[in-house]
């Protein structure tokens, strides 16, 4: 029985942990190759061989998303080894200090929107070029619930996530009649390295996260995959420009 996703290439950033390792074993689990992609080379590798270990097909490129050169790099060793580009899943970003708006450092803003929000952009770009060529496509990004509701304490990660939104539906908008897709996917509290290691450091923020989702629970790194693969998937066809949020119900209370 074939895959969502049989035969399709597939890139995800941010591959080597968390929603992108999750999505990565997905995409292969659904008859994709894959390009794992992360900063983080043993993280990003040892998703290679999960994946291979699995019976699937991938390679790892090691590319910080905020730099063009290391992005375009990506996207020519990708078509190089594969020869096209399917699908694509933007997710490599960081989290954000708790911070009041009036108090935020301007490394710190700067750092911010240079990944979460300029990497997602420098991506497409690329991947739409090569889409382009095809005359086909599917483009996935990471916003949050911070990219269609607000928090205090987090403006610049807030900003950068609305910024994905906005970004995404533009270039929907912009594609949609040459055969390109491009969605978004806006997680609510997902049980990552990065959440773990947020109640590491303060064990009472397990309790906040759980008393914030109605579903009672955090989410799954692989509820966040389903959800990407279906966006990338012919099954999803008639659908662009949306933020699909996968929340457990967050953003509707």
């Amino acid at each position: 029985m074939a895959g969502r996703v049989d035969s399709k290439i597939a890139l995800v950033t941010g591959g080597g942990s968390g929603i992108g390792r999750a999505t990565c074993l997905a995409f292969s689990r659904e008859g994709a190759k894959v390009i794992v992609s992360d900063v983080a080379v043993r993280g990003g590798e040892d998703t290679v061989q999960m994946i291979k270990a699995a019976g699937g097909q991938a390679i790892f490129v090691k590319a910080d998303v905020s730099k063009a050169a290391d992005v375009e790099g990506l996207i020519n060793q990708a078509v190089a080894t594969y020869g096209r580009l399917d699908c694509a899943f933007n997710n490599a970003g960081i989290g954000g200090k708790f911070v009041p708006t009036a108090k935020v450092k301007e490394e710190d803003w700067d750092q911010m929107i240079a990944i979460n929000l300029k990497g997602v952009w420098l991506c497409m770009k690329a991947e739409l070029t090569q889409m382009l060529k095809q005359g086909s496509g599917a483009i996935v990004n990471t916003a949050s619930t911070m990219g269609v509701i607000a928090n205090p304490g987090v403006s610049a990660y807030v900003a950068a996530k609305h910024g994905v939104n906005g970004l995404m539906k533009t270039a929907a908008l912009e594609y949609a009649k040459q055969g390109i897709r491009v969605n978004s996917v806006c997680p609510g509290v997902i049980r990552t390295p990065m959440v773990e290691q947020a109640i590491a450091s303060n064990p009472q923020m397990s309790e906040t996260f759980v008393a914030v989702e109605p579903v009672g629970r955090l989410g799954k790194p692989e509820e966040i995959a389903e959800a990407v693969v279906w966006l990338c998937s012919d099954a999803a066809s008639f659908v662009t420009g949306l933020p699909m949020v996968v929340d457990g119900g967050w953003t509707a209370q």
